[in-house]
């Protein structure tokens, strides 16, 4: 009798033992390094907790998340002692996880490895989170340069007919937003469709239109991120969640409004990146550097920031909070809401039973140093915030006034004495945020004709008119490349004035609350009006003269009078 050998057979049974063989290594190993053992190829993997760690560290590490309950989290690993492998284990501590370790096999990480290929981009990973991978950032930020990539990207999914299409169509939005570095994201249903708009640098800019249908369940998914709810579409709602990128919490405002064909929402990204401006790349010159440095030096005395909403005001303030910050002093803010939270300071978030006059009031028995008011919105904050500063507190705040020189018959109209505003209030300044013009593209113009018109006066009796550019002649233009994504802009910057308060302005606000007349007694001050500011930027190749012209009144009378 003849015995066939049966290659493929002995293959199977090789291969098996093999197997085994691993799997009771892995299990010996556990016992060493006293750590739980788990065969993961007999178990369904959690792609929740799969997500957690990008596809190429898992690989290199040799390391997979298989299983999330709250924030606990089971960790599958070859070798628990291994310098990357205890890399990845304290990354995830720090983005809160209680970690759980187990010894495993090859195959069992094979078999974890493999449902990478099931995920989606993004998904929900709990409610109000939105997790994106490393693999996936860094993806968006190679394929979303232009909004023309954003729309392509979204078109091709908006009409599949993948299950997961929606999730990846909000990923597209929320990734080629943080890529191209939109503020807010804009969704607004029309008789036509639903117009998507990004706002980049201050300006809307259109994206493309979704049809109802997609739009519809885009909302829906929207809300329930955001913790909304879906059956009310005729009432206003407000909520929020959190994307994490590289390990940094992402907070995005959800606000939603009833429409006539379908509710409005705008998203509205809190970057903290983008508010950890130091003052010197804020845009003020040498002269109002060293202003700011003197006043926010002071130990008492109230600095005020006025202008729109979106012209920067926050952001400013938080530089100066940042600027006095230090272990021996106590800064308290009282915010609505709080946007960016700033290490080692208390911030305090406004509410239906916790206004900003109580809050005001609640901080002050708290014995600060330092206080920032989100805002002066009616008479008994401003009387409270007033009197703050005059018992020996420096005051951070915000008005809404249309230039520097309001600052003060607007407090005035609150119900402040004006005798007391001397003593109270040291600095009133403006500000306006302008469109900074793209190196790689921008184009030289000669200066001439209108612009010629409305650039001359500005700079006739300009202080410190030594410190402009020598070439009075040129200004330069947008024109729109690659680096910029077209648009022919590239980040913003601050154009300011200021008034500080002296014993002229002192003696004018007493006996009157024109603007026009606070204007001439501030010019002995010789600080450029926040037009002039944007004039010498103008001539610099900062910004163009059509964006300031966008964001400030060249040819307003009382200005130009307080200028002559």
């Amino acid at each position: 009798m003849t015995t066939q050998f049966n290659e493929k057979k002995q293959a199977e049974r090789l291969e098996e033992l093999r197997k085994k063989e691993e799997e009771q290594l892995a299990e010996m190993l556990s016992h060493k390094y006293g750590v739980d053992y788990v065969d993961l190829t007999k178990k369904s993997i959690d792609t929740d907790a799969l997500r957690l760690v990008g596809e190429e560290e898992a690989r290199a590490a040799e390391i997979a998340a298989f299983r999330k309950i709250a924030k606990k989290l089971f960790v599958a690993m070859r070798a628990p002692e291994r310098s990357d492998t205890l890399q990845v284990v304290e990354k995830l501590k720090r983005l809160g996880y209680e970690v759980q370790r187990f010894i495993v096999s090859r195959d069992s990480l094979a078999h974890a490895w493999d449902r990478y290929h099931d995920l989606s981009y993004a998904t929900e990973t709990e409610a109000g989170i939105l997790t994106l991978s490393n693999e996936t950032i860094q993806r968006m930020l190679e394929k979303l340069k232009t909004l023309n990539d954003v729309r392509t990207e979204i078109a091709s999914y908006a009409g599949s007919k993948d299950t997961h299409r929606i999730s990846r169509v909000l990923e597209i939005i929320m990734g080629g937003a943080l890529s191209l570095g939109a503020s807010d994201v804009h969704l607004e249903p029309e008789e036509e469709g639903v117009r998507m708009r990004y706002r980049l640098d201050g300006v809307l800019t259109l994206v493309l239109q979704f049809d109802a249908p997609t739009y519809a369940l885009i909302a829906s998914r929207i809300k329930l991120l955001s913790g909304l709810k879906l059956n009310i579409k005729n009432a206003a709602q407000d909520g929020r969640f959190s994307i994490v990128v590289n390990e940094k919490e992402i907070e995005i405002r959800t606000s939603v409004l009833p429409g006539a064909y379908a509710e409005t929402i705008v998203m509205r990204i809190l970057d903290p990146t983008t508010i950890a401006l130091p003052m010197e790349r804020l845009g003020f010159d040498k002269y109002l550097m060293e202003i700011f440095r003197v006043e926010i030096a002071k130990p008492n005395g109230m600095i005020l920031n006025t202008g729109p909403t979106g012209s920067g005001k926050t952001t400013t303030l938080y530089a100066f909070l940042r600027q006095v910050h230090n272990p021996g002093i106590k800064i308290v803010t009282i915010e609505d809401p709080i946007e960016y939270h700033l290490p080692g300071i208390v911030q305090t978030q406004v509410s239906k039973d916790y206004t900003f006059a109580e809050g005001l009031r609640s901080t002050l028995r708290q014995d600060p140093d330092v206080i920032m008011v989100g805002e002066i919105r009616d008479s008994e904050v401003a009387s409270t915030a007033v009197h703050a500063s005059l018992t020996g507190h420096l005051v951070f705040s915000t008005l809404h006034t249309n230039d520097a020189a309001g600052t003060f018959p607007r407090l005035i109209d609150m119900g402040v004495n004006a005798d007391i505003l001397g003593a109270a209030v040291t600095t009133a300044m403006a500000q306006r945020l302008v469109r900074r013009l793209c190196e790689h593209c921008r184009e030289a113009k000669v200066i001439a004709g209108e612009d010629k018109k409305l650039m001359e006066p500005l700079l006739k009796s300009i202080p410190h008119a030594e410190d402009l550019p020598k070439n009075r002649d040129t200004m330069w233009i947008a024109k729109g490349c690659d680096k910029c994504g077209g648009l022919g802009y590239k980040g913003r910057i601050a154009v300011v004035e200021v008034i500080l308060m002296d014993k002229e302005i002192e003696e004018c606000v007493r006996h009157s609350s024109s603007e026009r007349d606070i204007w001439k007694a501030a010019r002995h001050q010789e600080i450029r009006r926040m037009a002039q500011d944007g004039v010498v930027k103008v001539l610099q190749g900062t910004t163009s003269l059509d964006e300031l012209g966008r964001v400030v009144d060249l040819r307003d009378e009382v200005m130009l009078e307080a200028i002559a």
